[in-house]
């Protein structure tokens, strides 16, 4: 299963993009997106690749999910 995560695009150079994911700052490539990006939006990240925009609101669910299962305790290996 693969999982792509939501960043926020806080700088860009032609084709790159770097991105901050929990704090941690991550350069990307543009050469995937369908669509044109900016400086703020938020887009999925998959292998290095933005592969999709998405709304604000719907990156910080999902951030919202993901850092509630890595704060999980309980699971288990």
């Amino acid at each position: 299963m693969c999982l792509a995560i939501p960043s926020k695009i806080i700088s860009m150079n032609n084709t790159t993009a770097t991105v901050d994911v929990y704090g941690a700052r991550r350069d990307i490539s543009l050469l995937l997106m369908p669509e044109d990006v900016s400086i703020g939006d938020y887009v999925l990240v998959h292998a290095g690749f933005a592969i999709q925009k998405v709304d604000e609101d719907a990156a910080n669910e999902a951030i919202g999910l993901i850092k509630k299962i890595l704060d999980n305790d309980e699971i288990e290996d």
